[in-house]
């Protein structure tokens, strides 16, 4: 959809803010651009749409040249989304929201449902907002209107140029996980620039680090983090990088653990018999369905050194709330085991049934075995974990 061919911006008085740049973006991929202020992301962007011109090279859009483009057609053909919003304050948010549509000739009753379509997609009722004008209206509700205003004509590529630096941080994860959300719906070609790379790392398919005009290191958030492809790149993204991964290191069947497993009705006498046989000291309860119920321990009665096990499990289980559907982040597995105090989460399939645990060793494991699936490229169940007791490899 988009592609830099060695593309190279230098100013008249000889600073060059894009050095020989080579850069892909896929149709439907969200790519974000992150770096230091000055390192040529943003004029990278703005190229795109003729706001800045290339000194050498080409910036094709959909197979063809910008340059052979009427700018001005070209911009209405691209959603423009920027830090400081640009709404007109003397316009409704209905109507700042269907300029693009004005522009191209919609009618007037297409271009204002079209706008309250959008405002609807991105939160904000179009009863409520819709006649108010900007001023009226909350930092982040600008942002929406502005993103709402960007696809507006339904544009195939979007350019977001820190879009969402301008808010407080609670507001700016709300936006960013609402832009998440929308953007799984519409698949828009994006490219985003940001200076921040835990926000590039929770929305890009794919991550290019810039250092001074140049490209020092395009893949995925989780090779990014897990790999740095130099020190300069380690260095940007942080000593705590590891950390950073947990938000995109999916968990997987592989990382599960499996406990013993009972349900309500049956008797705890057979249950304590199972976990003893395992060497576990609990087990999941499940409900008739096979759905999650919670968890029970061995009973041990303390003075008599043995196990109350009469009565079904039921009697004995008790509710588990901590539990996430596969395929959900490791930072959110790691939040869930703090927020409850917990020693294992439950993961559950999509049609919620019990797949297995994950603890914090299979956590840590998981981690492991992702960066290292990377750094080697293999998948995660090829890699070989050497156990820090020193016991011998093992693959799942």
């Amino acid at each position: 959809m988009l592609r830099f061919e060695h593309v190279t911006k230098r100013y008249p008085d000889g600073t060059v803010a894009v050095d020989d740049l080579n850069l892909e973006v896929a149709e439907g991929e969200l790519v974000t651009l992150v770096g230091p202020s000055g390192c040529g992301k943003t004029t990278t962007m703005r190229m795109v749409n003729r706001l800045e011109e290339p000194t050498e090279g080409r910036v094709l859009f959909d197979g063809k040249d910008v340059a052979e483009h009427d700018p001005v057609q070209l911009r209405r053909r691209i959603g423009y989304v920027i830090q400081q919003v640009g709404l007109f304050p003397h316009r409704t948010v209905l109507d700042n929201t269907a300029t693009v549509p004005h522009l191209l000739g919609w009618r007037k009753a297409k271009a204002r449902q079209r706008a309250a379509e959008l405002l609807d997609l991105v939160g904000l009722d179009p009863a409520v907002h819709g006649d108010r004008y900007p001023n009226q209206l909350s930092g982040g509700q600008r942002q929406r209107v502005g993103v709402a205003r960007a696809l507006a004509a339904d544009p195939p590529v979007l350019l977001m140029d820190e879009p969402f630096g301008a808010v407080d941080p609670v507001v700016r994860e709300r936006l960013q996980s609402e832009f998440l959300r929308l953007q799984a719906e519409v698949r828009k070609t994006v490219l985003f620039v940001t200076h921040d790379i835990e926000e590039a790392v929770r929305l890009g398919d794919r991550i290019a680090v810039y250092g001074q005009g140049r490209i020092e290191q395009f893949d995925s958030p989780a090779a990014v983090l897990g790999a740095p492809a130099n020190d300069y790149v380690a260095s940007f993204v942080g000593s705590d990088r590891g950390l950073k991964r947990l938000s995109v290191t999916p968990v997987e069947k592989g990382d599960l653990e499996q406990p013993p497993v009972v349900h309500l009705a049956d008797p705890m006498a057979r249950a304590v018999a199972r976990m003893r046989a395992e060497g576990a000291r609990w087990a999941v309860v499940l409900d008739e369905s096979d759905g999650l119920h919670g968890w029970v321990p061995i009973p041990e009665d303390e003075e008599r050194g043995a196990a109350d096990a009469s009565g079904p499990v039921a009697g004995h289980a008790r509710r588990m709330e901590a539990w996430l559907p596969l395929g959900a982040s490791l930072k959110k597995a790691f939040s869930m085991m703090l927020q409850y105090d917990a020693g294992w989460i439950a993961v559950l399939d999509e049609e919620d049934r019990f797949l297995g645990v994950l603890t914090p060793s299979s956590l840590h494991e998981a981690l492991r075995r992702s960066i290292d699936a990377d750094a080697q490229d293999i998948s995660r169940a090829e890699v070989e974990l050497d156990s820090a007791l020193g016991a011998p490899a093992r693959t799942r």
